[in-house]
């Protein structure tokens, strides 16, 4: 296993879990991907999730606010972009039509952050690491591996990602789907909504890395949660999936094979 100690601006750097059930959900994905649970204090009675493989921080989870419960907002995971200067890339996106959220605050000495929304209403958090970079393991089974974008408008959301984070986009060949690239690196991948995704609102979904696409599906139901979609081929890459888990977070699965399934 490589450990990643620093993530250049413009990548997804960490993965965050809000759920409804902090202990539901350590118990599901440690059971599902074998990740282990550290428990950082948030106070009286409460604690944030670092999920870890082999030792080694993948992401993260807390419980959700009460306001945020009180808002309707589902369980969800929340991606983040490393930034060299969450203020000025703050400003940057609301002059480009974004929409600030919460922040910018300081994460004690860990680093600095905001949430915020593009013009599609695709959510996601920005992050000036300080003593804490993000993710130590990336593109490994039962670490994260790819996120995705799943927007009304992904023409809009591209525009508005290329301009905020020097991301430029490119078209997969044979599907309709846009592959966003930092310099010659694959970032992040955008998408039109499907109607085979029902309800599911605007969002960057995190995929995971598994060995088995199809057992990880079936092993997913069996504790709990819901397989909502694959084995799907990829071409090229593998077969993907999608779960919810017991809260009704999404998280996408891929195996990747180079074939496409």
């Amino acid at each position: 296993m490589i450990v990643t100690t620093t993530h250049a601006p413009g990548t997804f750097c960490w993965p965050e879990l809000a759920t409804s059930d902090q202990a539901g959900a350590e118990k599901f994905y440690g059971a599902l991907f074998g990740w282990t649970v550290e428990k950082s204090p948030m106070g009286p009675d409460a604690h944030y999730t670092i999920f870890q493989l082999n030792g080694v921080p993948v992401a993260a989870g807390a419980t959700m606010q009460p306001e945020q419960k009180a808002q309707g907002i589902p369980p969800h995971w929340l991606s983040y972009v490393a930034t060299a200067d969450v203020d000025a890339s703050l400003a940057k996106a609301k002059g480009l039509g974004g929409t600030a959220l919460a922040g910018p605050f300081d994460v004690m000495e860990h680093g600095r952050m905001a949430i915020l929304a593009d013009p599609t209403g695709g959510v996601f958090a920005l992050w000036q690491a300080r003593q804490h970079s993000g993710v130590g393991v990336l593109d490994e089974t039962h670490a994260l591996v790819w996120t995705e974008l799943a927007t009304d408008d992904p023409k809009k959301a591209g525009a508005f990602y290329e301009a905020l984070l020097g991301w430029k986009g490119e078209a997969y060949p044979g599907m309709d789907y846009t592959v966003m690239k930092r310099g010659d690196a694959m970032v992040a991948g955008v998408m039109p909504k499907t109607p085979e995704m029902g309800p599911m609102p605007t969002q960057w979904m995190p995929y995971i890395g598994v060995d088995d696409c199809a057992a990880t599906l079936a092993k997913a139901e069996s504790l709990g949660g819901k397989a909502i979609a694959g084995p799907i081929p990829v071409p090229g890459v593998g077969l993907m999936g999608c779960i919810t888990d017991p809260q009704g977070a999404h998280i996408s699965l891929m195996q990747f094979t180079g074939q496409g399934g």
